[in-house]
């Protein structure tokens, strides 16, 4: 199976323009997916596990995507209310579902990463107030309110897995999550992220490295619907032990996560939350390059 690389967009002030924010946005969410080992989750390499996905059912639905990430930052851009962006998610989904057969590979990554693309089209068009607020800050202050608002979560139809363990389980799940700025991204994914880069000089070991922060800290909802309560400690134990053992830093780094991914798989756990995160916390690092 062969999933061609996506070159990044070069630094030119036209970078900043919708079609460019798409980019990025689905170079994110190409290199969260050739991410490896990522317990539980697919790559390139296998399907972790799931029976029904594989990495080329993921390319079909990137593809089915391409579109949905520029509009959505032009209506960021013009300040689109959050009924008018969850509309093009809505239609994003749909559009998804008929790609790949019925297969939800990436409702998680339609709804946050379109408000980051929406975030980012806000501030290109209003650079006198974009700086220094991060993305997380701008989708927080324009649409927090409204991503959590009883009537707009009660539209929801059918309510996702995540959104009923979420009420389960009291957390808050991925709305909370946006609502609140993306605190996980912003504290725990990227400092992960931009430490290992700057140690190892490797974007793909600090993804894996990102990655493993974000299970250990996450109350991932995709965990608790497929393991409970006592999978997510499971997997929460996992990656806190392989970094407490020095992640990506020990020199058999890779053994070890691919030790955690087989042990997920075995109890058919996937942290599909944090790989949501994960391709957000590469597209907030991207946008940040770019804005600098």
């Amino acid at each position: 199976m062969s999933v061609a690389a996506t070159p990044l967009p070069r630094r030119t002030p036209r970078a900043a323009d919708p079609r460019a924010v798409g980019r990025l946005v689905l170079r994110a969410l190409h290199d969260e997916l050739v991410c490896y080992p990522k317990p539980g989750l697919v790559s390139r390499v296998d399907t972790g596990s799931h029976a029904d996905m594989d990495a080329a059912t993921f390319v079909r639905s990137l593809f089915a995507l391409r579109h949905y990430f520029p509009a959505i930052a032009a209506a960021g851009a013009a300040g689109a209310s959050f009924t008018r962006l969850r509309a093009l998610g809505l239609d994003a989904e749909r559009r998804m579902l008929h790609a790949t057969g019925g297969v939800n590979t990436h409702r998680g990554a339609i709804f946050n990463l379109g408000l980051l693309a929406a975030a980012a089209g806000w501030q290109r068009a209003h650079p006198e107030h974009g700086r220094p607020a991060t993305l997380g800050d701008t989708v927080r202050r324009h649409w927090g309110e409204a991503i959590v608002r009883p009537a707009i979560v009660a539209e929801a139809a059918p309510p996702s897995h995540g959104m009923r363990v979420a009420q389960c389980y009291g957390i808050g799940g991925a709305r909370a999550e946006a609502a609140a700025g993306f605190p996980h991204v912003f504290g725990v994914g990227l400092p992960a992220f931009e430490h290992s880069l700057a140690r190892h000089g490797d974007r793909r070991r600090a993804a894996v490295q990102c990655f493993f922060n974000l299970v250990a800290q996450l109350p991932d909802t995709n965990l608790l619907h497929r393991g409970g309560a006592e999978g997510l400690r499971f997997a929460q134990t996992a990656a806190l032990d392989f970094l407490a053992a020095g992640g990506v830093a020990h020199p058999a780094w890779r053994t070890r996560a691919e030790s955690v991914h087989r042990s997920f798989v075995a109890r058919r756990l996937s942290p599909g939350g944090s790989a949501d995160l994960l391709a957000a916390t590469l597209f907030v690092h991207a946008w940040q390059q770019i804005r600098a």
